[in-house]
């Protein structure tokens, strides 16, 4: 008689499955962005401060596609920040070959090597040498995206890059909580801030307390999900970016290969709340802070 099926062997088929799956969609995704879109020509432009062309997305989209989809989608501006470095680089030969003028792209220096350095970069005496490599380059105008939180900010090189940064004229881009911000600020104050998320989960009433008391912050609004009520902008966001119009910037950040594939609604997403703002507001916030922050208008 033969033997049934175990729980293990239906798990691994589970498993085994959902990587198809996955796979597949992967796959696919290049045709997604290819896609059909409607006329975006009258629509707001967008300044992007948050995205990352990683080494996984490379080998599946190619810099002219990803440059097609920005085009597509009216992104005028990019800052860009990948893992490697040369996915940014990348992008920057795709657009220079072009010789066209209508997409800015901002670079920055990504202390990251491989996804593991996100986890001890501030300890680790090698990426300390690959970012003094890096910015011999001459082409970067800050440092980041990095993940710091809390006493990790207190690091030697974390310190020593904020002096840095400072000194230089860079900015610095933090995926970090407010704790560390704050460390990081007190280690060079003044020094330009992209607080990436805004913190994601931090408190409105903590943000705003923190934008009063560090005018150097800016702040990047991607997975803030509470910035959305009953599909509108909420009325306590939307007091605070009329407070702030200048220190907010817009950003998809495409950290996982399948996030490429809502950029689309992203962006959507974006215009439809700032359509709630006055129109002057809601273009700083959608392109033109983006572009001031960087000398590019």
């Amino acid at each position: 008689m033969r033997a049934l099926p175990s729980r293990r062997h239906f798990a691994r088929r589970s498993r085994l499955q959902r990587w198809a799956g996955l796979t597949a969609r992967l796959c696919l995704l290049p045709l997604a962005l290819l896609a059909p879109l409607p006329a975006l020509a009258a629509e707001l432009p967008i300044f992007d401060a948050h995205m990352h062309y990683n080494v996984e997305a490379r080998s599946l989209l190619s810099p002219e596609q990803v440059v097609a989809l920005w085009r597509r989608l009216g992104i005028t501006g990019v800052l860009a920040t990948s893992r490697p470095n040369q996915g940014t680089l990348d992008l920057m030969a795709a657009l220079a070959r072009e010789g066209r003028k209508d997409i800015q792209l901002v670079p920055f220096l990504r202390p990251y090597r491989v996804q593991p350095d996100r986890d001890d970069w501030f300890s680790n005496p090698e990426i300390e040498k690959m970012v003094e490599a890096e910015l011999k380059r001459g082409i970067y105008r800050g440092i980041g995206e990095f993940h710091i939180f809390g006493r990790d900010a207190d690091a030697p090189y974390v310190a020593r890059m904020a002096r840095m940064a400072k000194q230089r004229g860079l900015w610095l881009h933090a995926h970090a909580d407010e704790d560390a911000v704050e460390r990081i600020l007190r280690h060079a104050p003044g020094v330009r801030m992209i607080w990436a998320h805004t913190g994601m989960s931090t408190s409105i009433d903590k943000v705003e307390e923190m934008f009063a008391r560090h005018p150097s912050l800016v702040g990047e609004l991607s997975y803030r999900s509470d910035m959305e009520d009953n599909g509108q902008l909420s009325p306590r966001w939307r007091a605070l970016l009329l407070k702030y119009p200048d220190r907010f910037v817009l950003g998809t950040d495409t950290w996982v290969t399948s996030r490429w594939s809502q950029v689309p609604d992203i962006i959507a997403t974006y215009r439809r709340l700032l359509a709630g703002l006055p129109p002057h507001t809601a273009e700083k916030i959608a392109w033109r802070n983006g572009l001031a922050m960087f000398g590019a208008q």
